[in-house]
């Protein structure tokens, strides 16, 4: 989890950095956080920080923040793309970085100012609470495990990589195809698997039914168990961020900064949660909610929604229509070349924007496959695409099914909707790839 990016300031062709504090200096304010965090009622697992350069902090985020991931060309992409918008001033770095652990880990950039430093720390305590009391995350990931458990990972890959027998190419070709099908997985947290639930987890249907080398399933099974580990994250994208927003907020009023700092503060928070032109601000929209929610519940009511809710019940049970007016909220739709206004936060039509909001969250975001049958003619797999109004990317789809391909070593058929029709995409044994529409 991060605060938002920020733009580096430069003059003269070099950024102008004023570091006014010592280590100890953050020792100390650490302390005098966790202490106000403890009072305010805050419940978390014990804090690590570490400081790192800006070069860091873009391995850090290429990799999700953790110390060690396995080699794949995907993480050395967004390594160099970060690193090249960084250089030429287009886009910015996190203020933190914080991992989901036990202890939990969390990065703070040494350009920071003491306030920034300051700030970042409280938002930190923030995430570590929401980590370690919300129910997705207490029951789908085991915080005392995770720099292990990716680790462990990594090393094993590795090995496949060396072994003469396998080599990096092998191993490319199965990361690639478990990497354009990682988030079809079983995304309900701490419900046992039916047999139906078991057809929706594409990627242990494959392990389960096709027919792959153990080291390829193993390969396999690494990609499924980290996704699940980042599923609490997606779920809870916006609660997670407000949480650790209305904290910040909180505990530095509670500190009663001085005046040197005070205004920085004030300055800086309002960049963290001021609304964004043509899309949510998760930390804003998370924020106002849990604002609202003390207001008009207590205290008692935030802890509580904080450990049970996922940003989908969150939005639908405690977003109001009062809240969907003071932030000003709309929907609007593409017609031809121009954006339209749908809805209006009104009495009539602020409920179709809370469903609309419901619908783009979290892995609600992220299309569905399933698994529907294989076929007894050619062994092909069969898939369906669970259809809720948007189509499938084209480009990704035909992909997608020549990397599954790769995996079942069977065709691959699809049954999706395309421009409103019924339709079964085929990826047959020379991965080419057809249409067929279904009545």
């Amino acid at each position: 989890m991060e605060i938002p990016k920020r733009n580096s300031t430069k003059r003269s062709g070099k950024k102008v950095i004023s570091l006014e504090y010592t280590n100890m200096d953050l020792k100390n304010w650490c302390d005098i956080i966790e202490n106000a965090a403890k009072k305010l009622g805050l419940d978390f697992y014990p804090q690590e920080f570490e400081i790192v350069d800006y070069k860091d902090m873009i391995g850090y985020e290429a990799y999700s923040g953790m110390p060690s991931r396995y080699p794949h060309w995907s993480f050395g992409k967004s390594y160099d793309k970060a690193d090249s918008l960084y250089k030429y001033n287009i886009s910015g770095l996190p203020y933190e970085m914080v991992i989901n652990s036990d202890p939990c880990l969390a990065y703070l950039m040494k350009d920071n100012t003491l306030l920034l430093q300051i700030l970042t720390m409280a938002h930190v305590y923030g995430h570590n609470d929401f980590f370690k009391n919300n129910r997705l995350f207490k029951e789908g990931t085991r915080a005392s495990y995770t720099i292990e458990f990716f680790k462990n990972n990594a090393d094993i890959i590795r090995e496949y990589v060396n072994d003469p027998s396998i080599g990096y190419e092998e191993v490319e070709k199965v990361l690639n195809a478990a990497h354009s099908i990682r988030f079809q997985i079983n995304r309900t947290i701490g419900m046992g698997k039916s047999d139906e639930e078991s057809k929706e987890d594409l990627i242990a249907f494959i392990i389960e039914k096709g027919k792959l080398e153990e080291w390829q399933k193993n390969i396999l099974n690494i990609v499924r168990r980290e996704t699940a580990y980042f599923i609490p994250q997606i779920e809870t994208k916006i609660m997670n961020e407000g949480w650790a927003s209305y904290w910040h907020y909180k505990i530095l009023n509670y500190l009663k900064l001085p005046p040197s700092l005070h205004l920085e503060f004030i300055k800086r928070h309002n960049d963290v949660i001021s609304p964004l032109m043509g899309t949510i601000n998760p930390y804003y929209l998370g924020f106002k909610m849990f604002e609202d929610l003390e207001k008009r519940y207590g205290k008692d009511k935030i802890f509580e929604v904080r450990a049970l809710e996922r940003d989908e019940s969150f939005i639908r049970r405690y977003l109001t229509e009062e809240l969907c007016s003071e932030m000003n909220l709309f929907e609007y739709i593409k017609k031809g070349d121009d954006y339209v206004v749908k809805e209006i936060s009104d009495e009539s039509g602020w409920t179709q924007i809370r469903s609309t909001l419901c619908s783009n969250c979290g892995v609600n975001m992220i299309p569905s496959i399933v698994v529907d049958d294989i076929s007894k003619k050619d062994g092909a797999l069969v898939l369906k695409h669970i259809y809720e109004g948007r189509e499938l990317n084209s480009t990704y789809m035909e992909a997608t099914l020549k990397h599954i391909y790769d995996l079942w070593k069977h065709p691959v058929e699809l049954n999706t909707v395309i421009y409103e029709n019924k339709t079964k995409v085929c990826c047959e044994e020379d991965k080419k790839i057809s249409y067929t529409n279904v009545k």
